[in-house]
């Protein structure tokens, strides 16, 4: 089981700089390109890929106004956000060589959606929708 995605296994995380394409633009991460979907607006887009980091385009996605559907819409856009990732052939030989494994994206940030806070608050709770994504996008190669 790996139970977070650091160290050896930092390339799973959607922080690791792969570049991905959305809607015709280039982004140096899945995090930078996730960021940038939850805004249809071009300005925002623009000020999200400019992010020198993936955290930094994390936090600047919160002074953007939302695109009102975005609940309903962002697990398939990390769906194929995760799999343009692992398109790439070194990160796709990376992840299949980690076959059979289960995956957990673990954090202490309370993220209980995309993956499972092992805080004491948060006791180990968790979807983790994005250990899921990966599991079912390496099992499918």
């Amino acid at each position: 089981m790996i139970l977070e995605f650091q160290g050896e296994y930092r390339f799973l995380s959607n922080f690791w700089p792969a570049k991905v394409e959305l809607d015709g633009v280039i982004y140096p991460s899945v995090e930078h390109a996730y960021q940038a979907a939850k805004t249809t607006s071009v300005d925002d887009r623009n000020f999200i890929i400019a992010s020198p980091t993936p955290g930094i385009a994390k936090q600047r996605s919160k002074e953007i106004v939302k695109r009102p559907e975005w609940e309903f819409v962002k697990l398939g856009i990390m769906w194929e956000l995760v799999t343009k990732k692992f398109i790439h052939y070194k990160l796709r030989k990376q992840l299949l060589a980690i076959r059979g494994i289960y995956l957990r994206e673990g954090n202490t940030w309370h993220d209980n959606f995309w993956g499972v806070c092992t805080c004491a608050r948060c006791g180990s709770s968790g979807r983790n929708y994005l250990g899921r994504i990966l599991m079912n996008i390496r099992d499918k190669k």
